[in-house]
């Protein structure tokens, strides 16, 4: 195992390089250093095709329109998925987001991950909820916070990063395939729910 002062396998303090007694959560007996295990905040954006608010578009009717069929029901909205183009969960369908940097809020990471994985501003809508989920990075497994927000576009034109995204697409909310992580499985479904789907 790779010596580590940091994260859930820490093995030795990170200000003295005394090595630890216990895992995290735990007080280094050389200099009484505290580590702690604290879940990393991350976003992740349900994108949807249109503004849940707004009511749904209406089917006209014809002129002259003897014994016409029953319009369909309006059909849900939909949320953008990206497939992942690196691990982990590389190829799986996800909602586009990240961590948090410093003292970055979550609403400003949303708004800001959106720009760097999508290229496109986005109008940031309701809070859907926090989730506690893992993640794999450098060989270790991270706690880490998942603030999810309803989005729209601005603008269509959707230009993906290649080192975060292979291709898009749109997905029903009420039916939506497995995605890559957990916590954005939950968080589509109580998106649904909020919405009425």
């Amino acid at each position: 195992m790779t010596p580590r002062g940091y994260g859930p396998s820490a093995s030795f303090c990170p200000r003295c390089a005394t090595p630890l007694s216990a895992p995290a959560p735990t007080t280094c007996t050389g200099c009484g250093y505290q580590l702690f295990v604290n879940a990393r905040p991350t976003v992740g954006l349900i994108v949807l095709d249109r503004d849940p608010a707004a009511p749904p578009a209406q089917p006209s009717e014809p002129a002259q329109a003897p014994d016409p069929a029953p319009a369909p029901a309006p059909a849900g909205p939909r949320f953008l998925a990206v497939r992942r183009a690196a691990e982990p969960m590389i190829g799986r369908w996800e909602m586009p987001g990240g961590f948090c940097d410093g003292w970055e809020h979550p609403a400003e990471a949303a708004v800001r991950e959106a720009r760097e994985e999508l290229g496109v501003e986005i109008t940031l809508g309701d809070f859907i909820g926090m989730y506690v989920g893992s993640y794999e990075f450098q060989d270790e497994f991270l706690p880490v916070l998942d603030n999810f927000f309803l989005a729209t576009l601005e603008a269509r034109e959707i230009v993906l990063d290649p080192a975060e995204s292979t291709e898009l697409t749109w997905f029903s909310l009420a039916d939506p395939p497995p995605l890559a992580f957990a916590t954005m499985d939950a968080a589509i479904r109580d998106a649904a729910r909020r919405l009425g789907h």
